[in-house]
Parts: structure tokens; C-alpha cells; sequence
């Protein structure tokens, strides 16, 4: 248990925050500005302890809890909000089992922890015992100090990560953009597909999305796509394709005016907006002629976009 903590041993003291940060959104960025912030006046590093996995996942196992960002993501997310230490840690049932004291004990041990920024509702150890009280006591005794930071709202309601969700799965992409302060991102390998887009005329790249990743509602959207860095307009289907009767739910990317092959390759797509469900049509032609339609009205929302960031 403690083998992946003394991975991590820094140079120097720390000023840490402990949480999973799933979607690295408004709500995450602001306590680790304050994090960044306080460790640059108290010449502490500023560091991220968090979790491999949902804690939830382990203390309840029937609760599915799909992820928003994966590790990797999340701690390139991070570290573009300052963060110079991340120590991801594999959530157990014995780390379930550790008192608070212990915990603390630990972190100071092998992260040199010298204070913990956390949120309001933040508690840590066996049964949430350790809550922003009892951690403030631990502080005193064990001379640690700890900040405790607010919780942002928006609309007067909390941004979280199982807010997120919820708008995902109800394929409101502005509401998540504005709770997470970016466009959603999916990013996977392209795979082999059944070759009906190119047959049409309309090649398509299939991603294999971890099956861990939550994904928005089945429908159209215009996206954007990364391909080896260099960015496209593309429209992607979320579905199994109702005109086909497929049963598998897949990804699909139509990456606008790109040539080359892309089997094999890792490609990464902004979710921008929704623009209709999945519809089953009765011919090829048919489906054809609504995808020209949502190329077109794609299109006019991606080139307002950039216009709009320029």
C-alpha cells in the first residue's frame, strides 16, 4: 500500500489536495489555483494526491461510475493548472480501512506534507471520519496546517462531477462545457469498422472508447478532431446505427477534408454540440442525404466557433 506513495517521494515539502478531480472542472480548477497559490507564499510544492479509481467503485460495487477523464488526461489536466506533483493512488479496501490519523501519518511520511487544501464536504479515512474538523485538530497536534476552500457555483447550483454526468448523458454539451470550462473530449484508437461510410462516400473512423468512459447521449454532433496534433472539423455519431441494426453502441468520427489512413492511430475529438438523436431511415439515400445536411449545419456551428476564438 504505501509502495506507491514513497514512488512519489518529492524534493521538497508539500502543500497537498486528495481527491479523484474527475473532469478537472471549474469547481477542481479554483481549489487548485488556491492550492498553487498558498504553496508559492509558504515555498511549499503544490501536489495532487488522487485516485486510480472512484472510491465508490470499491466501496460499492453494483454502482456504475463512469469516468469523465482518465488518468493519463487528468493528470495532463493538472499539471496545465500548476500542479507539480501527482501521485495517483489504487483506491483499495484497505486504504478504505485506514483511520484518518494513519492517513495523514502517512502522507507526511513519505510526500512530506506540511498542509492539505481541501473542500468543504472533504472528508478522509475509515467512515469519512476525518472531515474538515477533525482534520483541523489533527492539524494542530501533528502541525499541519489546513485550508478549507468553497465549493463554485453556477446558477446557484454546485458544479460536480456527477452534475457532469448527468448533463452527458443527456447530451446537453453546453451545460457540461459550462461546468467544466472546455469542450468534453473522447480519445481513442481508430479501429476496423464495417467500411459503410467510405462505401457512401463518407469515410468514417471508428474509436474504441474505454468502456469505463462515460459518453454523452446517442445522437449527431459537430465535433472537433486532433489528428497527430493538427486539428479538423468532423461530425461524429454516438450510437449503434438504428438503419443497420447494429447492437454494438460505437463512436464514429467523419474527420472533414483529412486524407490518409488512419487504422491503427490515436485520435482525439472536442464534443461540441448535439445536433439531433439517432434516427433509423428507411434507404442508404435517405441517410445520405441527412448527413449532407448535418455536415452543412455542423459546419456552420464549428466555423462560428473559431470565428468566435479568434
Amino acid at each position: 500500500m504505501e509502495e506507491e506513495l514513497t514512488r512519489h517521494s518529492p524534493g521538497k515539502d508539500t502543500l497537498l489536495t486528495i481527491g479523484v478531480f474527475d473532469g478537472v472542472h471549474l469547481g477542481h480548477k479554483y481549489l487548485i489555483s488556491q492550492l498553487v497559490e498558498l504553496a508559492g507564499t509558504q515555498d511549499l510544492l503544490p501536489g495532487v494526491v488522487t485516485f486510480r479509481q472512484h472510491p465508490q467503485a470499491v466501496l460499492s460495487p453494483q454502482t456504475k461510475l463512469p469516468f469523465l477523464t482518465d488518468l493519463e488526461e487528468r493528470s495532463r489536466l493538472l499539471g496545465k493548472e500548476g500542479v507539480a506533483l501527482v501521485v495517483p493512488l489504487s483506491f483499495t479496501r484497505e486504504w478504505a480501512e485506514l483511520g484518518a490519523r494513519r492517513f495523514v501519518e502517512l502522507l507526511m511520511k513519505h510526500l512530506r506534507m506540511r498542509g492539505l487544501v481541501i473542500g468543504a464536504d472533504f472528508a478522509l479515512g475509515r467512515g469519512r471520519e476525518g472531515d474538515t474538523a477533525a482534520l483541523r485538530l489533527l492539524g494542530r497536534e501533528m502541525s499541519f496546517s489546513v485550508d478549507v476552500v468553497p465549493a463554485v457555483k453556477l446558477n446557484g447550483e454546485v458544479v460536480s462531477s456527477t452534475i457532469i454526468r448527468q448533463a452527458l448523458a443527456e447530451g446537453d454539451m453546453a451545460r457540461v462545457r459550462r461546468m467544466v470550462g472546455r469542450d468534453f473530449s473522447l480519445h481513442g484508437r481508430v479501429v476496423t469498422g464495417a467500411g459503410r461510410g467510405a462505401g457512401m462516400g463518407i469515410p468514417t473512423a471508428n474509436l474504441e472508447i474505454d468502456p469505463e468512459q462515460a459518453i454523452p447521449l446517442d445522437g449527431v454532433y459537430a465535433t472537433r478532431a486532433y489528428v497527430n496534433g493538427k486539428l479538423y472539423q468532423s461530425m461524429t455519431n454516438i450510437g449503434n446505427n438504428p438503419t443497420f441494426g447494429d447492437s454494438e453502441r460505437g463512436v464514429e468520427v467523419y474527420i472533414i477534408d483529412y486524407q490518409g489512413d488512419l487504422y491503427g492511430r490515436e485520435v482525439s475529438i472536442d464534443i461540441v454540440e448535439r445536433l439531433r438523436g439517432e434516427e433509423r431511415f428507411s434507404s442508404v439515400a435517405e441517410l445520405k442525404k441527412q448527413i449532407a445536411e448535418d455536415v452543412k449545419k455542423g459546419k456552420a456551428i464549428l466555423d462560428a466557433r473559431e470565428v468566435n476564438q479568434v
